[in-house]
């Protein structure tokens, strides 16, 4: 939910944050109220505020790299808020090691800066008092907070530092992003053991187990996260839309659905045995499979109009399919996001991303000269992954 902007950055709270709320409210303004000897109403009404300080904080922090970010020509897409802290949306990669270093140690440093604000806003006020307990309590938070974001493992911000050095010393970002997505996940690990440990010992009660466990299973989840888009980054230079693109054969609007099948049944048949005919000609024993072929509908004056889904295809009966359209399994190419056929991987996978879907419509000038399916794409990217086709 986008709830205002700031300094011209959007910013987002998930819903994940009322929950957070709610624990910090109940918890913290029970504990506050008893140390402060106020009523369960003023003792709540101390935990809003400090919801509202720590929130605040967060937002300080995440503000740090999207001005950073902003300053050295980055686009930021916004700030989103969430249970477990913050994220900052960025519209590219930074382009060297040094900005990438800079911007992910910006957060924390307004962090330490807060957290030492904090600290001496503590020992300033007098003890016992509303606003020592609040300042203690934001000390303590931003402190915690850019100690624990500087640890050297993905996703944290001290993981994108970790890359940057990596960056920089072997020159190849992907190799970097997986060393520091591993050591995330041996942090991740770390942090699971470091919280069994102290839930043994009796640190740690057995309401707080399940939020620090939380922490350790994103630090996991976010680790993995990287060393896949690390990987699929290595793989983008095999993007080639003019032989990934499923090519298109194209009926008249109204043709059966039967009718349509059969035909694109013999279009990907004839495309097999002319690419077959060719490799035997150039002597070359190694065949590549072609993909499969993507059916257009054209209106009464030829021009494309709309593109089958082959899901919805399938899933019409046999019996259907003489008596069945093939406008009713289509959807319109106005509707469908569009590439041109030179469009490299990088820039492919920005629209992937921006504009997700299961086809899309691949020309050349004016023509239609193909359709990329989402799955195609994903089997190229990540041979390995098992894919729903």
């Amino acid at each position: 939910m986008q709830v205002g902007r700031v300094f011209g950055v959007p910013l987002y709270l998930n819903a994940s944050i009322l929950l957070l709320a709610l624990l910090i409210i109940f918890l913290y303004g029970e504990l506050a109220g008893q140390r402060l000897q106020l009523s369960p109403l003023g003792g709540y009404l101390v935990g809003a505020g400090f919801v509202v300080a720590l929130l605040g904080s967060v937002l300080a922090h995440e503000l740090g790299h999207a001005l950073t970010a902003r300053h050295f020509g980055i686009g930021v897409r916004g700030i989103t808020l969430e249970l477990l802290g913050g994220y900052t949306e960025m519209d590219r990669d930074a382009p060297s090691p040094r900005v990438d270093l800079l911007v992910s140690l910006a957060g924390p440093a307004v962090s330490a800066v807060l957290g030492a604000v904090a600290v001496a806003a503590t020992l300033a006020l007098p003890d016992r008092t509303v606003a020592d307990q609040l300042a203690f309590q934001l000390a303590a938070s931003n402190v915690i907070v850019a100690l624990f974001n500087i640890l050297p493992g993905l996703p944290l911000d001290g993981g994108r530092a970790l890359r940057a050095v990596i960056w920089a010393l072997t020159r190849d970002r992907h190799r970097a992003t997986e060393v520091a997505g591993w050591a995330g996940r041996v942090l991740a690990v770390a942090t699971a053991l470091l919280v069994a440990a102290l839930y043994a010992i009796d640190v740690l009660s057995l309401l707080a187990l399940p939020l620090t466990a939380l922490v350790a299973l994103t630090l996991w989840h976010g680790a993995g996260q990287s060393i896949r888009m690390a990987r699929i980054a290595r793989r983008l230079p095999l993007v080639d839309l003019a032989s990934l693109a499923r090519p298109v054969h194209a009926v008249p609007s109204g043709t059966p659905l039967a009718e349509a099948m059969r035909q694109v049944a013999d279009a990907a048949a004839g495309h097999q045995a002319a690419d077959t005919t060719a490799t035997n000609q150039a002597g070359d024993a190694t065949t590549r499979a072609q993909p499969p072929v993507a059916l257009l509908v054209t209106d009464s004056a030829g021009r494309p109009v709309a593109v089958v889904d082959p899901a919805a295809a399938a899933a019409v009966p046999a019996a259907r399919r003489p008596w069945l359209g093939v406008d009713a399994v289509a959807r319109s190419i106005a509707d469908l996001p569009k590439l041109s056929v030179a469009t490299d991987g990088e820039r492919v996978l920005e629209t992937v991303q921006a504009h997700p879907g299961a086809q899309y419509v691949v020309t050349a000038g004016e023509d239609v000269v193909g359709v990329l399916h989402i799955a195609d794409l994903a089997q190229l990217l990540e041979p390995h992954r098992k894919m729903n086709t």
